[in-house]
């Protein structure tokens, strides 16, 4: 079967990689001059297959008023006249309670144990270079309620064989001495040691690689995707800036772009891109580098040390692409990580990054099929799009191959997921 996937990040790429790996002949058109190019380029890099919790909870609700009107919260919102911005406020508000941020945490515990089964066996199968450490991660918290709430989460995950210990102030200092600069801030933290980190664009680039070198798929870099074509309930070709491109099945894997694509189609995707933004500080031996991956839940920030530097990234902002609030937010982003870890690099060489997380009201991607027989969906993997590409990918393939997949695909369909209804076929398009 040919098949032609749409979008060239890490999901995308992993996607092909998968399809090509069980015989399919595939093409990947991606409007960038190289693949990673986009959300992929500077997230994070943190593989967190153990700590998915998503992003909608009961204690969201009593922080919005402090998030809305402080310049300095980890989360900011600015209204716009955009329908689908409030559309997106208003799914998240009602996943923000306790059954369903539950219920949320599990679906994506499971997909994140089977991500990381995936990603071993494709790491046992190819060599790739990205900064790859199992470093363990340490999430550490400044709010008592907050911590309180942490091992309570922590105990619930250890029913699906999550191993997580709670660490006293002194106990996390003592596991990442980086922290020195911040002890008397802290009241504890979960540390667990499975997680690991690695350069999302680096392993993107070189899955890439393979994928064209050992199975030859074709990509296309440079093409603008200008639509998909149907007749009936088929796609039949993908309109681009090169022409169209004819394919048996169709993936879209395009993040951000998504909805775009498929409203002329007549489906309607929650999601909404939350920008986030990142700091590559570079390391020497002068330099207090953190040695495991740590989060301060309380900035919303993340650390994890990538070979000779650390990314440091965090915040989410539902804000216009390109606002004058950016350079404010990098700056506090800045200052945050130097009080934090004062000593983790040399901060005068920072390199710094704005990105937008194609997100879901629950934080779970959208996978599977839709009302087209022909065309599949692997996208909204949001802040989680590195751990998540190789369980999303690996589901999406088995699918489409004819297979049973490992995970039932039900909680992450196309549909609405508070009515269990798909969202509907536009005919008249």
């Amino acid at each position: 079967m040919h098949v032609c996937v749409l979008g060239g990040g890490v999901v995308g790429v992993t996607t092909a990689y998968l399809l090509a790996c069980d015989g399919h002949s595939v093409t990947v058109i991606e409007q960038h001059s190289e693949a990673g190019a986009e959300t992929s380029y500077a997230n994070g890099g943190q593989l967190s297959y153990s700590y998915v919790a998503p992003l909608a909870g009961p204690s969201v609700i009593s922080h919005l008023p402090g998030w809305l009107l402080s310049k300095q919260a980890p989360l900011r919102f600015k209204p716009s006249l955009d329908p689908a911005q409030w559309a997106w406020c208003i799914e998240f508000l009602r996943n923000c309670t306790a059954s369903r941020s539950q219920q949320t945490t599990v679906e994506l515990l499971r997909l994140g144990a089977y991500s990381k089964a995936v990603m071993q066996n494709l790491m046992r199968e190819e060599s790739l270079d990205f900064a790859f450490s199992r470093s363990g991660k340490l999430v550490v918290y400044r709010d008592r309620q907050a911590f309180a709430g942490a091992k309570r989460l922590m105990d619930f995950q250890a029913q699906f064989g999550t191993q997580q210990i709670a660490l006293d102030a002194a106990a996390c200092v003592d596991t990442e001495p980086a922290l020195h600069a911040v002890r008397s801030s802290l009241v504890g933290g979960i540390f667990t040691a499975s997680e690991e980190t690695g350069d999302c664009y680096q392993f993107t680039q070189g899955l890439a690689r393979v994928a064209a070198q050992k199975f030859g798929v074709q990509f296309l870099y440079g093409v603008e995707l200008k639509g998909l074509r149907r007749e009936g309930e088929q796609i039949v070709a993908a309109t681009t800036s090169r022409g169209d491109v004819v394919a048996d099945a169709y993936v879209v894997a395009l993040g951000n772009s998504s909805p775009s694509l498929l409203k002329p189609l007549g489906i309607r995707l929650p999601m909404y891109p939350l920008k986030g933004y990142s700091l590559t500080v570079p390391t020497g031996k002068q330099h207090a580098t953190p040695h495991i991956s740590v989060t301060d839940l309380h900035h919303k920030i993340v650390y994890a040390k990538l070979g000779d530097c650390v990314r440091i990234a965090g915040m989410v902002d539902m804000t216009p692409a390109g606002s004058r609030e950016d350079a404010a937010r990098i700056r506090l982003l800045q200052s945050q990580a130097q009080a934090t870890m004062p000593e983790a690099g040399d901060y005068s060489a920072t390199q710094i990054w704005t990105g937008a997380r194609p997100t879901t009201p629950d934080s779970k991607p959208i996978l599977g099929s839709t009302g087209f027989t022909n065309l599949w969906l692997n996208t909204g993997q949001g802040s989680l799009g590195f751990t998540l590409a190789p369980a999303s990918a690996q589901l999406v393939v088995d699918a489409i191959s004819g297979r049973k997949p490992a995970l039932d695909l039900e909680p992450y369909a196309l549909k609405d997921r508070n009515v269990g209804r798909r969202y509907p076929l536009d005919a008249a398009n």
